[in-house]
């Protein structure tokens, strides 16, 4: 009796692992990074395109050691200097060109990175970053305050379904 209940639950063990590994082979799981740009430079000339400030840029920094072992098919930025300067370094660690989105149409954009079922990363805004990954997931999320910085949204997909999982960067300004 014992060796039947070892064979019956090495049998399970095993068959479960094996659609897991199959699961992760397969592009019925993939992963969508989202952020919202780093700290962007105040006092400027051009106010409605500002590059990033000097902790911005190490921020980008941290942002791209953070994903250093994560697999990426694609960078996505919106068409701001903030946006692309916060993918720049993250796709330049991956060899990838950062992909330009347009803000104004989220549902597409959605619709476009859940049909592709790729690995990415997407940087956005704060009236975007969280409504995008809502989207994403089926949920009704909003925009967040501008002085939020540390939030990473990272969207797993199996099966075509997303959960959201909210992580927060370690990264500070003052170290």
């Amino acid at each position: 009796m014992h060796k039947v209940v070892v064979l019956s639950f090495l049998f399970l063990f095993c068959c479960s692992r094996v659609d897991l590994a199959n699961a992760q082979k397969g592009d019925d799981v993939f992963t969508i990074y989202l952020v919202r740009h780093s700290e962007k430079e105040l006092n400027i000339n051009n106010p409605s395109d500002p590059p990033l400030n000097s902790c911005g840029v190490k921020r980008a920094e941290h942002l791209r050691n953070f994903l250093y072992d994560v697999h990426l098919n694609a960078v996505y930025s919106t068409d701001y200097l903030r946006t692309k300067n916060t993918a720049l370094p993250t796709a330049l660690s991956k060899g990838l060109q950062i992909k330009i989105y347009n803000p104004g149409d989220l549902e597409a954009f959605s619709s476009l990175l859940l049909e592709a079922k790729q690995d990415v990363l997407v940087v956005g805004h704060s009236n975007t970053t969280g409504v995008l990954a809502g989207l994403l997931v089926g949920e009704n999320l909003c925009s967040f305050d501008e002085s939020i910085y540390e939030r990473i949204y990272k969207v797993v997909v199996y099966k075509n379904k997303g959960q959201l999982h909210l992580l927060y960067s370690s990264f500070d300004c003052t170290d």
